[in-house]
């Protein structure tokens, strides 16, 4: 925006004076060609982001930096509330893919209600099956959500779903597949997977755990009479948590839509963020999850980047990210940052429902 400004000064210049230095045209004209490059690039980048409902549909759940954002008092309403104006703010940036899931307390009937109020025709909204919320809008629930990868378990959620969302639904995927999910046994199921996908929804999966990267390669070995079951994949991709980055790449090469999700580790990488994260965004007058964001970005093997932001104002800080730039040195100082994955997830697990 600085050099559109600063272009069009030039320009301004230039018809005033018919004098000027041919030099001084030159760089009017290449301040203007660079600026028009520059916010094409940003708005394709936007272009792969996505707004993820995970953190705005239910009461508590583990980002950390969520509770500053969100009213004091997170009934129903005020959470309703919440989730419509982050799903205003993402469509008015640009952002044209929804992320939701059953286990996302009421957010598919937040984005329903939604949907119907504002009518956007150019959404892709993706959804998930698998766990079921039992947390009963409570913050201090013992439980939250239960998992459970069935075929009587993916029938009746894609029932809710549908009547919540409507032919709007683009995309349903199995919630956290793990190597030890029944699903990979159970041709039964896979066969009723690929019923939805007959019916024009894709199929797809998201994953969890150390084991991602073995899930993915797995799941891309099913097939329901001789066609791929999956169409896409949903991974957690992230600074620390890098580990699934070759098998997503195998994924999107086979022709799959990779989805990244936690790619700020749940919110740790904005809040908490490692010195040497911490550093390079002070060098940049940048903010942390800009650089975060901007390191998946980067990966052109991800199409679709999600954002977790409970608010306008964090969404606004994470949009930086599609103006900010890499050199291959920052990026190598970046990769460092990467933990073992066993780790990664212990430390997840450890993260408070609040």
């Amino acid at each position: 925006m600085v050099l559109w400004i600063r272009a069009a000064i030039c320009r301004r210049k230039l018809e005033k004076c018919p004098t000027i230095r041919p030099f001084e045209a030159l760089i009017a004209a290449a301040a203007a060609r660079l600026a028009l490059a520059w916010e094409a690039e940003s708005m394709n980048a936007t272009g792969r982001l996505g707004i993820g409902l995970a953190a705005v549909g239910r009461p508590a759940y583990i980002n950390v930096g969520r509770t500053q954002e969100l009213p004091e008092d997170r009934g129903v309403e005020q959470m309703r509330h919440a989730t419509w104006s982050l799903l205003d703010s993402a469509y008015a940036a640009g952002i044209r893919w929804v992320d939701t899931a059953r286990s996302y307390g009421r957010a598919e009937e937040f984005l329903g209600e939604w949907l119907a109020a504002r009518m956007p025709d150019d959404l892709t909204i993706s959804s998930k099956w698998g766990y079921t919320y039992v947390g009963d809008w409570r913050i201090d629930a013992p439980v939250h959500e239960v998992k459970e990868h069935s075929a009587d378990r993916y029938r009746a959620q894609y029932a809710e779903t549908r009547a919540l969302l409507g032919d709007r639904l683009s995309v349903y995927q199995v919630h956290s597949l793990t190597q030890e999910s029944p699903l990979f046994d159970d041709a039964g199921l896979q066969e009723t997977l690929a019923e939805a996908a007959a019916q024009g929804v894709r199929v797809g999966f998201s994953t969890s755990g150390p084991g991602q990267a073995d899930t993915i390669r797995r799941a891309l070995e099913l097939e329901v009479s001789g066609k791929r079951l999956f169409s896409t994949v949903q991974s957690t991709w992230n600074l620390l948590e890098t580990s699934a980055e070759a098998a997503l790449e195998e994924a999107h090469t086979a022709g799959l839509h990779v989805l990244l999700k936690e790619v700020l580790a749940n919110g740790r990488l904005a809040v908490r963020p490692p010195s040497a994260l911490a550093a390079m965004a002070s060098e940049k007058e940048a903010t942390a999850d800009a650089l975060a964001l901007a390191a998946a970005l980067s990966r052109p093997w991800a199409d679709t980047v999600l954002i977790g932001a409970v608010s306008p104002g964090q969404l606004e800080t994470n949009l930086a990210a599609t103006r900010v730039s890499l050199s291959e040195q920052e990026a190598d100082v970046l990769a460092r940052l990467s933990i073992a994955p066993d780790r990664y997830w212990r430390e997840r697990s450890e993260l408070p429902w609040d």
